[in-house]
């Protein structure tokens, strides 16, 4: 199969790394050519603390991967997460030259590059630049400012910030490991393309996303992003909990929070039990279920509600800014017993959990429609997505190409210097469309 055919999207977790490759099918679904996941070693709270381990880690995942799908990787779009992303909002304008000519993409391009020229904390970069909603000439509340007239195009934008350092780490970890960094997409972005729908996105919903490390917030209103947020905290602080709490090992710690674990002690009775084999020829340890749940209880109760006041710092008690979809989890973390039913009880809104199946072609393996992938599906969505406009970008500067060359031809039939130069002309056409094919593979 050629490059040009299959995107990939790579997921670098705190937990685990997952590379999955896919191609979009005739029905707009994706199907999913070949995955692969690894331990990840030397990322803590979404972050790369050590640059040999996260090589290592992406490296079995990608050899995974290529070995399932039986293709090459070379380009990969990597999500980013860590407590040092923040988000900001800002406005800006351009003043159009010819306010007689409709607004086109260029201007829209324009207004966007000029907002990633804003001056940042030092050892600050713009990860991404989000439009929210524009203004022509003074009427607002646009959406789509495409084909209009106008003199002056305003816009109000989500601007997502991240750490220089982080962003360069990634960078090199990715191309340490003989790949190329396609692009940086923000995870809960990706998560969010992956699980939620253009209905939940319009009526207003915040999606939640635990991972191992961080846990992340996406809040949509009107189909448009409105807040952002990275809470240092995930499934992996559960774990700790725990482990210091029951006094075992962090191993036997994972294993009774994906089995036993509930995050609502009331569920349990004082009798149920539960035997963890000693270390080394010590006695085995017997732990109650009420209590594993009381301590899982009070770390889940402190995500959410920092998660909380990120929703309310954006405003959701406003009737304008209501939420009316509620709340989405997904990750990991989102599979964690009773945890629907807890999110429910504190924020008092309607809560699901995101599975990213629906974007998936029917015959996808159902370990990947699960809310662990939600992530790497996503990226592997903006894999594709970058893929098809380049490849439209490619395809409209041949046609501009291909119209300057009949040009030139016409002029020389015309000036009866076709025979002469003729050849030049189509020896230049010639190696542009082998650039162009090599391009595209």
């Amino acid at each position: 199969m050629e490059q040009g055919n299959y995107s990939v999207g790579l997921d670098i977790g705190t937990t685990k790394i997952v590379a999955i490759i896919g191609k979009e099918n005739e029905y707009g679904k994706i199907e999913v050519l070949g995955t692969g996941k690894s331990k990840s070693l030397g990322v803590h709270r979404g972050v790369v603390n050590n640059i040999t381990q996260t090589i290592s880690s992406i490296q079995q995942a990608v050899e995974q991967a290529e070995l399932n799908a039986g293709l090459k990787i070379g380009s990969v779009v990597v999500g980013i997460a860590g407590q040092h992303i923040r988000s900001l909002q800002h406005s800006d304008y351009i003043t159009r030259s010819n306010s007689e000519e409709v607004i086109c993409d260029d201007d829209l391009d324009k207004l966007c590059n000029q907002v990633y020229k804003l001056v940042m904390l030092p050892g600050e970069e713009i990860i991404h630049v989000l439009p929210q909603e524009y203004k022509v000439d003074g009427q607002s509340e646009i959406k789509e400012p495409r084909g209009m007239y106008g003199g002056r195009l305003e816009a109000n934008f989500h601007v997502v910030v991240g750490q220089v350092s982080s962003i360069k780490n990634i960078g090199r970890c990715i191309k340490s490991a003989g790949l190329d960094l396609g692009n940086i997409t923000l995870e809960p972005l990706a998560s969010s393309d992956a699980v939620l729908s253009q209905e939940e996105k319009e009526a207003g919903v915040a999606l939640i996303d635990i991972g191992g490390g961080t846990t992340d917030l996406a809040i949509f209103k009107d189909g448009i992003i409105r807040h952002t947020a990275v809470i240092p905290f995930g499934g992996n602080v559960i774990t700790e909990d725990i482990k210091e709490g029951c006094s075992i090992i962090e191993k036997q710690a994972e294993l009774l929070k994906m089995k036993f674990g509930s995050a609502w002690p009331g569920e349990n009775k004082d009798n149920e039990i539960v035997s963890i084999p000693g270390l080394r020829g010590r006695e085995p340890k017997e732990i109650t279920l009420k209590n594993l749940s009381k301590i899982i209880h009070a770390r889940v109760v402190e995500i959410i509600e920092q998660v909380y006041v990120e929703i309310k710092n954006y405003g959701h008690e406003e009737q304008k800014k209501k939420l009316i979809a509620g709340i989405v989890l997904t990750g990991g973390g989102s599979q964690l017993k009773h945890l629907k039913q807890l999110v429910e009880y504190i924020t008092g809104m309607d809560t699901r959990i995101g599975y990213p199946n629906e974007h998936l072609a029917g015959d996808s393996d159902e370990e990947i429609a699960s809310p662990l992938y939600a992530t790497a599906v996503g990226l592997l969505m903006n894999a594709i997505e970058s893929q098809k406009k380049n490849m439209n970008t490619m395809d409209e500067s041949m046609e501009e190409e291909q119209v300057l060359v009949e040009h030139e031809v016409s002029e020389a039939q015309t000036s009866g210097t076709y025979n002469k130069e003729r050849k030049s002309i189509f020896d230049k056409w010639s190696e542009k469309l082998k650039d162009f094919l090599d391009n595209a593979e």
